[in-house]
């Protein structure tokens, strides 16, 4: 088990790219960490690593191990997996990730309920904005508002979101309500943009009456925390295109409004994304499910306002 332990840390070192990162996944000190990876090289008679101050990156040996040691780890996980199936006990751990919004009012509270379920499953939460690259950082399943964009995952839809467009009654009173979406542009409201490295949503699709319509908005500030968008919003700085079941409890409140409602925001797809190879794992099959039918009560609870 211990030649396998060091093979899982290598792998996790060239997924993440150093062995803070690693050592935190897989919760082992960053020196646990660093002695595995001296173990396996010593046990191989080749440097695996080119060590900088920041980064670890693989030499070419590493590489060439990399790819035949993710497949020799993948087997054993598919392998698990089928003995699961057959015992009716599933096991092990499944990393997740999701949007920060998402994840925090849907997710990472089911995550408890999950595990009393199921306590032979752990489970890694990471939530971000940002897009994640599931392949290379080892993710079993991402929760997604948006579209897939990588033909090599496989996608579970589990409702479309509606959305709209949403500003204080103190932004509109200062700076006037728009009627039509042109004057989003025209009149320079301050739109509050969703930004991040990668990000390629530098516009606002909305559904006009010659269909969906791509307006190009701008803003004196924008975030990769969509929590943070709202807040500002809150605050009265500007306009933010949002999920509806995340401003309805404002909306309520009267603390937002709804702003060109006969045009809103196309909807987004809420999803859960992963590799192909994960269908077949038990595990990943039952969260897909329990988050499925969470998600799905939870969003219909907060628009009916409960």
């Amino acid at each position: 088990m211990a030649y396998l332990d060091n093979i899982a840390v290598f792998v996790r070192v060239v997924e993440l790219g150093n062995l803070s990162a690693a050592g935190r996944d897989m919760r082992i000190s960053p020196a646990v960490a660093s002695n595995r990876i001296k173990e396996l090289e010593k046990h191989l008679g080749v440097r695996l690593f080119n060590r900088t101050t920041r980064q670890l990156m693989p030499t070419e040996q590493g590489t060439v191990f990399y790819d035949g040691a993710r497949r020799v780890l993948e087997a054993i996980t598919e392998a698990e997996a089928a003995i699961s199936a057959l015992s009716g006990q599933p096991r092990g751990t499944i990393r997740v990730t999701a949007p920060l919004g998402l994840g925090r009012r849907l997710i990472a509270s089911g995550i408890p309920e999950f595990h009393d379920k199921y306590p032979d499953i752990e489970v890694r939460l990471r939530l971000s904005d940002h897009n994640v690259d599931i392949m290379k950082e080892g993710i079993d399943v991402a929760f997604r508002l948006g579209l897939l964009e990588d033909s090599s995952l496989r996608m579970r839809g589990i409702m479309e979101c509606e959305r709209v467009l949403v500003a204080s009654p103190d932004y509109l009173e200062k700076r006037g309500e728009p009627r039509e979406p042109r004057e989003l542009i025209d009149k320079r409201h301050d739109c509050l943009m969703l930004r991040f490295p990668g990000s390629r949503e530098f516009f606002w699709m909305l559904s006009t009456p010659l269909g969906p319509t791509k307006f190009e908005v701008h803003g004196p500030f924008d975030s990769d925390d969509g929590d943070v968008l709202t807040g500002w919003a809150l605050s009265g700085r500007g306009i933010v295109n949002k999920p509806r079941f995340e401003v309805e409890p404002y909306l309520q409140e009267n603390r937002l409004r709804v702003i060109l409602p006969d045009t809103p925001p196309t909807p987004i797809q809420l999803a859960a994304v992963y590799p192909h190879k994960n269908l077949q794992d038990p595990k990943v099959r039952l969260l897909l499910d329990f988050m499925a039918e969470r998600c799905q009560r939870m969003i219909r609870e907060r628009l009916a306002g409960k």
